[in-house]
């Protein structure tokens, strides 16, 4: 498991691989999400450190919500309401933004979608045939 306590001693150029941002910024999100405690029903298992590192876990590696949550010892379901409640409040912080750096001008059509449906057959070995 990744857990905060066995990554917290990583340099910063570490951190930033492994997670994606700098310690600095880990440190003003988990402030941010100080902010916005759950209070009422039962605690959840995973402190709010690990619960940031499981969501930028989930949004640096592209993996399933399942595999993200047995790294973290939590279930699918689990995993899917942490990520969903960090994402919730790092953007009605306004402090977190996307780079979006799309072209503008005349000649682009935004409105167009292409998906590549090919079909690629798949070598498979010949079977034996049965020695009689």
């Amino acid at each position: 498991m990744m857990r905060y306590k066995d990554i917290q001693q990583l340099p910063d150029i570490q951190f930033k691989r492994l997670t994606g941002i700098t310690w600095s910024t880990f440190d003003v999100m988990l402030t941010e999400l100080k902010l916005h405690l759950h209070v009422k029903g039962r605690p959840c298992k995973l402190d709010l450190r690990d619960q940031l590192l499981l969501c930028l876990n989930y949004w640096r590696e592209y993996r399933t919500l399942f595999h993200v949550g047995i790294t973290y010892g939590v279930s699918k379901a689990t995993a899917s309401r942490i990520v969903r409640h960090v994402e919730d409040c790092l953007i009605k912080s306004n402090l977190f933004d996307l780079n979006k750096k799309i072209p503008k001008g005349t000649g682009f059509d935004w409105n167009v979608v292409i998906v590549d449906a090919t079909e690629i057959p798949i070598q498979r070995p010949k079977k034996a045939k049965a020695e009689l």
